[in-house]
């Protein structure tokens, strides 16, 4: 087996701890804000030490890695399972689990308890919810019991029934006025960040222009606070069309679909492993067939 050293000792030492309160600095000093998807320790690792500063264990996992249809089906145990790994690979960052749908729906109280799981046992320092002034009473909730809490309106994927799809958000002066009522909502319940995705760039420069709370865009323009894209859209491993908002920094699937070939070509070839590749036994060790092998071994070996 090949092993991960988690605790590295060439591991670079990570900066300042990334924080609710430094986020909100961030934003008054216009100094835009990076974030990233992340779903296991290898990605949340390289990530971290890149000096991105927000990793969201996001819902979208259900479909870059868990190869489901949408993330309505994503469970509390997927998630918790994920943000474990998530926060084993991570020192700097501020790390945010999203709720998925079905652990803040039901109830205020079942709300709570399933945030204090992220934060008990995944070591979440944020939990992420969608929804607008129809969630204030849950981010106050939370916000009350000690749980940061970052809100997401716009397009949201767990509402994908009820807006027929994934479209655009608030492209009408109507639709426009309740999102900004809907992000001022969040924000007086004591949301830390809001998230503002799939809605025209005119919109969320209103709505961060209106907030003093950070606002992160995914399809959103670029005059939100700080942008976020899904690890697997950033490096083009989606197996789908790119959304218009997406921009590849870099093609690590022609790179695996390359290496794999590589490796089933070796192998086949005969030319992996090599002889430098492989254990010898040491000289002047008893070779395989001295004393002390039992007779059914030495019955075994001569038969083969």
């Amino acid at each position: 087996m090949s092993l991960t050293e988690v605790r590295d000792a060439t591991r670079p030492t990570a900066g300042t701890k990334v924080t609710p309160q430094s986020l909100l600095r961030s934003k008054h000093a216009s100094t835009p804000i990076t974030a990233i998807t992340a779903y296991d320790y290898p990605t949340a690792r390289l990530a971290d030490e890149a000096g991105i500063d927000l990793l969201l264990v996001g819902d979208s996992l259900g479909m870059t890695v868990l190869g489901y249809d949408n993330t309505l089906s994503v469970t509390m145990e997927e998630m918790l399972h994920h943000a474990r790994a998530v926060r084993r690979g991570m020192q700097r960052a501020l790390l945010i689990v999203d709720m998925p749908f079905g652990s803040y729906q039901v109830s205020v109280e079942e709300t709570l308890r399933n945030a204090v799981r992220f934060v008990k046992e995944a070591g979440a320092e944020a939990v992420k919810l969608e929804g607008g002034a129809s969630q204030a009473e849950r981010v106050q909730a939370l916000t009350s019991a000690q749980v940061p809490t970052v809100g997401h309106i716009g397009l949201t994927p767990q509402s994908l029934y009820r807006m027929g799809g994934y479209r655009v958000q608030g492209r009408s002066e109507e639709a426009a006025a309740h999102l900004l009522e809907d992000a001022l909502a969040l924000e007086r319940a004591g949301a830390v960040a809001l998230v503002i995705e799939g809605v025209p760039r005119e919109v969320a420069a209103r709505i961060t222009s209106v907030l003093t709370i950070p606002t992160i865009g995914i399809g959103a323009g670029p005059d939100c606070d700080g942008q976020i894209l899904v690890f697997h859209d950033l490096f083009s491993l989606a197996f789908t069309k790119q959304p218009k908002f997406v921009r590849s920094f870099g093609n690590a699937q022609q790179v695996i679909r390359d290496g794999l070939k590589s490796f089933r070509d070796a192998v086949t070839l005969r030319e992996f492993p090599s002889d430098a590749e492989s254990y010898h036994v040491r000289q002047g060790a008893p070779s395989v067939a001295a004393e002390g092998l039992t007779t059914a071994t030495e019955e075994a070996l001569a038969c083969a």
